[in-house]
């Protein structure tokens, strides 16, 4: 497994907990809305900055799609 899959998992099962929500839920709206492989991508950036940045971009990205669907 390459250390930015390992990096991806962390972080979107512990978004999902800080969400209060499972790990599944978030990778179906982040498929919906077709931003799983725009975060997984996202691996220099995420794991370089606080994990409460990652959240907020990840909710920021979350609510545009909803935005723009």
């Amino acid at each position: 497994m390459t250390k930015e899959m390992e990096f991806f998992i962390y972080l979107i099962e512990n978004y999902a907990y800080y969400k209060g929500i499972g790990a599944d839920e978030v990778l179906k709206q982040l498929d919906e809305l077709n931003l799983t492989d725009f975060i997984f991508n996202m691996y220099e950036r995420y794991h370089q900055e606080s994990i409460e940045n990652a959240y907020k971009d990840i909710d920021e990205l979350i609510n545009e799609g909803k935005r723009s669907g």
